[in-house]
């Protein structure tokens, strides 16, 4: 009998629950409590999320956050910091037992990221998988993912870009003050791009195309979090991703 899917439809969380609800999930899979999962969800306040061995003073403005009510949190995940604008990303994310994909790290992210390339072709887009964890659509960055394994399970999150603000972006990511001039801002607009700036797909259409591609061909059903997972993930939230001690690890 092929694996079942748990899939859990969009939510909107702050930036601790969302990272507590992953390794929440995580762990339950790992205790063989809970079932293979795909998550959608947005983050709200927006958020700047960094990665596992980045130094948070060093990525982040955090007098720019604290002014604009944006969270900021570290993830499990290694790579860069990422801006999480609620009006204009989705999220998901896919976590399950290693055994389920490919042993390499490209191949792996290569057959979940094509889970989005052909969600955007749904929509008509020309899209397609940029080693080692990039999604491109006509040759401009529109995802970005990121992955983790623990405990024989496989966890990899990542974000479709809906819109783009770039001006928002860079207020929040400490880059250098050469880096944020308008020759500088041009070269970003020129190697990422959105889906809106693409096509006229609403939010909700986007939305449905690429959890439509993430769920085709899987055993899946929708559920809710069980009880432990809730449990867990509240004081994960609270006691780790909320904790000075973890944001300011390095």
């Amino acid at each position: 009998m092929p694996d079942e899917w748990r899939l859990i439809e969009l939510e909107i969380h702050s930036a601790s629950e969302n990272m507590a609800l992953d390794e929440a999930c995580l762990d339950e899979i790992a205790s063989g409590n809970s079932p293979p999962t795909i998550r959608f969800y947005r983050w709200k306040p927006s958020a700047v999320s960094i990665g596992y061995f980045q130094s948070i003073e060093s990525e982040v403005n955090l007098d720019e956050c604290a002014k604009n009510g944006i969270d900021v949190v570290r993830r499990q995940t290694g790579g860069g910091a990422v801006f999480h604008d609620y009006e204009n990303e989705i999220t998901y994310s896919i976590i399950a037992p290693e055994k389920m994909f490919p042993k390499g790290i490209t191949e792996s992210y290569r057959e979940i990221c094509g889970f989005i390339v052909s969600g955007l072709e749904i929509l008509g887009l020309h899209a397609e998988f940029k080693p080692i964890n990039d999604v491109l659509v006509n040759g401009k960055k529109v995802s970005g993912n990121a992955q983790t394994r623990r405990k024989g399970v496989l966890l990899q999150h990542g974000t479709i870009l809906y819109g783009l603000d770039l001006d928002r972006m860079f207020s929040v990511l400490r880059v250098g003050s050469e880096k944020i001039s308008d020759k500088a801002i041009q070269s970003v607009r020129d190697r990422v791009t959105s889906i809106r700036d693409e096509c006229n797909s609403s939010y909700g259409e986007c939305l449905s195309a690429i959890e439509s591609s993430f769920i085709e061909g899987k055993t899946h059903y929708f559920s809710p979090w069980t009880s432990a997972e809730l449990l867990r993930a509240k004081e994960l939230a609270e006691k780790k991703y909320s904790a000075r001690e973890w944001n300011y690890l390095r």
